[in-house]
């Protein structure tokens, strides 16, 4: 595992009485730890790219309880190869620490048969492993299958309606964004294929697996002139900008849409051709390009 650096400063925390107070610069992605909670967990292991998570399972099967701050905004990745680092970190993580932890939280003595349940269920499995799966293999592999293979019909509950319903549930936590839910549906399937690879790699443990790569962040690099060369455009590497795994599936769907436009009827080809154009550009690397200020 590559030494890994921190992307925020901290104060030292102080507490006064039951409270405690931190201030974090840079861009708010931290915790605040109790020294009891992170000695009584165990204390931070290297074993997996997800050590906060694990130290955060260790701790709440330990009986501690976590504040969520809403207000601490974060900063999103600065391209699109920073992005694809932090999902393959962030999936593949998880699935590698619930294979490591399964038994230990099995066969923990601690808390409840409920919360065990609830710990491998709904954290693990629902969240970190099979929304991956599911996104991917559904949408992106099967239902365009349905297409080339009319003798099998997904009813249009299961592809079209309770999906829709979830996505708008989904999104209506922020209403700013409703105009941009289409283009969010399309590329979170293309980076469901991401996390579907890194998820596999994580619960086989193999290859990349132990890969960190501290995701780039521009901060506030762009403002003022004393950081115009921050703003300059990188040389352009058109190999390092094609990613053939998604090139290859929009190409999938593609052809799955084009065999719809002549023998479907269910239009599907709608979706199938807005899908393939998203994993084209994905594919060609126009996602995330910097364009700087002028």
């Amino acid at each position: 595992m590559q030494e890994m650096s921190l992307d925020y400063h901290f104060t030292v925390e102080q507490e006064v009485g039951s409270s405690t107070y931190a201030f974090f610069g840079f861009n708010g992605t931290a915790g605040v730890w109790r020294i009891d909670a992170l000695n009584e967990a165990g204390g931070w292991k290297d074993r997996t790219t997800v050590e906060d998570m694990d130290l955060a399972v260790r701790a709440s099967l330990k009986g501690w309880k976590f504040l969520y701050l809403s207000s601490v905004k974060n900063e999103l990745p600065s391209t699109l190869k920073a992005y694809r680092y932090q999902q393959h970190r962030w999936s593949c993580g998880p699935a590698n620490l619930f294979r490591k932890m399964l038994m230990e939280i099995i066969t923990n003595k601690k808390v409840t048969l409920w919360k065990k349940v609830h710990v491998i269920y709904s954290f693990f499995m629902v969240r970190k492993i099979v929304a991956h799966l599911v996104t991917f293999i559904f949408y992106c592999v099967v239902l365009p299958a349905t297409v080339l293979v009319p003798e099998v019909e997904v009813p249009k509950w299961g592809a079209v309606y309770i999906p829709s319903i979830i996505t708008i549930l989904n999104a209506v936590g922020t209403p700013r964004s409703l105009h941009l839910l289409v283009f969010w549906i399309l590329f979170e399937n293309v980076m469901s294929l991401h996390r579907t690879k890194a998820t596999f790699i994580g619960l086989l443990e193999a290859g990349r697996v132990n890969e960190w790569i501290v995701t780039e962040k521009l901060g506030d690099a762009l403002k003022g002139k004393a950081n115009n060369k921050a703003a300059k455009k990188p040389r352009f590497r058109f190999g390092e900008r094609l990613h053939l795994l998604e090139l290859g599936t929009g190409a999938y769907l593609f052809f799955c849409g084009c065999y719809d436009v002549v023998f479907g009827k269910n239009h599907y080809f709608i979706y199938l051709y807005a899908q393939a154009i998203a994993f084209f550009i994905v594919g060609f690397g126009c996602v995330g390009t910097f364009v700087p200020h002028s």
